[in-house]
């Protein structure tokens, strides 16, 4: 059984890279010798458990460093760690192909499934010693490109803040402030635009390199592989894009056409003004962080027995770190220590309704984790990308009967705007992705030729955002520069709008009856990650987002809830 330590007193120390390998090249060795499949099952285990400890380390390593990118023990260990791991990854290959190769394949099947193979299999093709330089290199690209986000200092007002500082500003419902504080924040871009240009552009050509040195014409076939894509393809994606198009866009469209008559502005609107729902200011939640915190573990001791012990696991092991803090990388995540069998939540707080998705996001990604925890092998503990977000984008729509305690008087604000942002996102999700394949089909575009791209795309998915240079950076079209995703992880985007849509089958059916919908909920995460994505959905009776027919629906139940929802008194 894990050990039940606080986060802060997880040991760390950094492995030596050269003894893991001796160590793994034995494991593969025994393995290829074993005599009978219980042999084969016991080198299997040990190995699962070397995997875990390193896994483990790093974890804590790149946590740590990203709670505070100024902390130089940290820095060094993450300097490390992107070095060590594309070097670790050539006798976890050599292991994997063991393991494709084994006569004892069937007898793991039939114990474990198949699943491990499929995948098994697309990690061998999306990995060759060939890539390893440029493997280190990209780590140290996308270390560059999280410190050069966390170190942002912005002057605005008479004091300085971090990106994540300055939010709530950007959605003041003081218009002067508001848009002041848009120009602020695309000014410090602006102000380091080189810099972001000429990460990007080393990114996009070592894995233009790292695609062709694999077979492929460029490096999408790669993108799909190590983000392991095992049950659709491009075709299926490019068919999800024209449904967003046909259904979402529209929709959206109109959502915005009504915002900007409440909000008494021009169509189409600045950034700014897109930014603020209400006339009357955005919903905020009520309280502090360790308010939010209260109504958080009231949400999930209320929501079944299994969130209870989870959530308070959470809290008595201190496995969240949420206030935003000077140094501190932007964003959230969720990741897992799996040999404590535990996840962690990292966040930045800063007064907005995001603190509050935070605690049902992120927590849901952590909750579905805790639940699969003891899975074997530790790869099905967590699935893929885009199923591991339905996890986390439905429970914000568990979190709706509790609302009242996370936003008092502003619930009904709230609730308003987290449907419409679940759903105004998708066409800006789906445009991230489409972004991606665009530049990485012409990975001989410049960086203006980028931002030419990214604003012709805003044309298309967002055509409520006036682009007339008012605000730098983002008039401009070179909003998509802030998306960590894009430098960090190519190609997960879309993952985030396969899941909204799901998350939106969930919020039809908390409409009707929230009891049901949890046992439909709990069906499909406790599964882990022990299917492909569209399996996972069926056996738990949902529609796959492939199937335009879901679109569709989601599209006219929404367009229905909002247009008779009660905003009386609210300006």
């Amino acid at each position: 059984m894990a050990e039940k330590l606080k986060f802060k007193d997880m040991p760390y120390e950094r492995p030596d890279a050269d003894q893991v390998k001796a160590q793994l090249a034995e494991l593969t060795a025994r393995l290829a010798a074993a005599a009978s499949y219980d042999e084969a099952k016991a080198v299997f285990l040990e190995k699962e458990t070397l995997e875990k400890h390193i896994d483990t380390l790093a974890n804590l390593a790149y946590i740590r460093h990203s709670i505070d990118t100024r902390d130089t023990f940290y820095d060094a260990e993450q300097e490390y760690w992107d070095n060590a791991l594309p070097e670790l990854q050539e006798s976890l290959q050599a292991w994997t192909l063991a393991m494709l190769q084994s006569p004892y394949r069937p007898d793991f099947e039939a114990e474990y499934g198949d699943l491990m193979f499929v995948n098994a299999e697309i990690e061998a093709r999306s990995f060759s010693p060939q890539i390893v330089a440029e493997l280190q290199q990209e780590g140290k690209l996308k270390t560059e490109y999280g410190k050069l986000i966390a170190s942002a200092q912005i002057p605005f007002r008479g004091g300085t803040y971090t990106l994540s500082q300055l939010t709530p500003f950007k959605t003041d419902a003081d218009d002067e402030v508001r848009l002041e504080a848009w120009k602020a924040e695309g000014a410090w871009y602006k102000e380091h635009q080189a810099d972001l240009d000429r990460i990007y552009d080393e990114l996009v050509h070592l894995r233009d390199t790292m695609g062709k040195k694999l077979g492929h014409p460029n490096y999408i076939g790669l993108g799909y592989d190590r983000m392991t894509r095992n049950c659709y393809d491009q075709h299926d994606i490019e068919k999800f894009r024209e449904a967003v198009v046909k259904y979402l866009v529209p929709l959206c469209d109109q959502i915005y056409r009504v915002q900007a008559e409440r909000l008494g502005v021009a169509y189409p609107l600045s950034f700014a003004d897109a930014a603020l729902m209400f006339r009357s200011g955005n919903p905020r939640p009520q309280g502090n962080a360790d308010d939010i915190l209260a109504q958080g573990k009231r949400f999930y001791d209320e929501l079944s027995p299994e969130t209870s012990e989870y959530f308070n696991a959470m809290l008595d092991q201190q496995m969240m770190d949420v206030l935003s803090t000077e140094g501190k990388e932007g964003g959230g995540y969720c990741e897992s220590l799996m040999e404590y069998e535990m996840p962690f939540i990292f966040a930045n707080f800063n007064g907005t309704q995001g603190d509050v998705e935070v605690i049902t996001h992120e927590a849901g990604h952590g909750f579905a984790a805790w639940l699969n925890r003891k899975r074997v092998p530790m790869s099905y503990v967590w699935p893929g990308m885009e199923a591991c977000e339905v996890h986390s984008m439905s429970m914000e729509f568990f979190a709706w009967p509790w609302c009242e305690g996370f936003f008092g008087p502003d619930t009904r604000k709230y609730l308003y705007s987290h449907l419409a942002g679940g759903v105004t996102f998708i066409p800006y999700g789906t445009m991230v992705d489409h972004f991606q394949h665009l530049v990485y089909e012409q990975p001989e575009m410049t960086p203006a030729e980028r931002h030419a791209t990214w604003k012709r795309l805003l044309g298309t998915y967002m055509p409520w955002m006036r682009l007339d240079g008012e605000i730098p950076f983002y008039s401009e079209g070179e909003g998509w520069q802030r998306q960590m995703h894009i430098y960090e992880v190519p190609f997960y985007y879309i993952d985030y709008c396969l899941a909204q849509t799901v998350a939106l089958e969930f919020w039809e059916m908390i409409q009707e009856d929230q009891a049901n919908a949890w046992k439909h909920y709990m069906a499909y995460t406790e599964q882990g990650g022990s299917h492909v994505f569209t399996d996972l959905l069926a056996n738990a009776g949902m529609v796959s987002p492939f199937d335009e027919a879901c679109l569709r629906g989601i599209c006219e139940k929404a367009s229905a809830w909002l247009a008779d929802y009660d905003l009386t008194g609210i300006a």
